[in-house]
């Protein structure tokens, strides 16, 4: 019934079920709503598989939710109140902190991204710009890292970091690729 109902209106031309369901609505209000909430699930991708690495890597360490303590503990009160990072407590509310704080960076990186994607689609030449966003991102970090946090870097494990990080770098673009199949990049 429900079939039938669809196949006579696009058979007049009301609607296209198929069309819909298949690409991003028309209109540019619409269209920017699609566009924001697809650099928001990307974003959302990328911090979820590095809070996932660290789940692990912490869990195999014996000392779950280690990182995104310490991390808190190091954003909110500062580096000095991380004085002995091997003996720091578990604590829920720098998790959970933490993990907000995080989970907007990564959307907002996540957005970035997708607006430069969609440059991407509509000139080649910006497809470097995507590749150099996520060069700058991955070494950017590292690099503040060590000037400002040596210790808790150290104490993360810095090959620990950049895994992390590639992984959410690798889901991000699966993500954003499936939805920009049509960017390319010119030298």
């Amino acid at each position: 019934m429900a079939e039938e109902v669809e196949d006579s209106l696009a058979a007049r031309g009301r609607y296209d079920f198929e069309r819909a369901m298949s690409s991003p609505p028309d209109s540019a209000s619409a269209r920017a709503t699609f566009l924001s909430r697809e650099g928001i699930v990307a974003g959302l991708i990328g911090a979820s598989t590095i809070a996932l690495w660290f789940l692990a890597v912490d869990t195999v360490r014996g000392r779950p939710l280690y990182t995104p303590t310490l991390l808190g503990t190091a954003l909110l009160r500062g580096a000095a109140a991380v004085t002995s990072a091997q003996n720091l407590p578990i604590s829920l509310p720098m998790v959970l902190s933490f993990t907000v704080v995080h989970g907007l960076v990564f959307i907002v990186i996540g957005l970035a991204a997708q607006r430069l994607l969609r440059l991407a689609e509509k000139n080649a030449n910006y497809g470097f710009g995507v590749i150099l966003l996520s060069v700058i991102l991955l070494s950017g970090f590292l690099f503040v890292s060590l000037m400002f946090a040596a210790d808790i870097l150290q104490a993360l494990s810095w090959p620990a970091v950049l895994a992390g990080n590639l992984l959410a770098l690798g889901a991000m673009s699966l993500y954003l690729r499936k939805h920009h199949s049509a960017f390319k990049m010119l030298p």
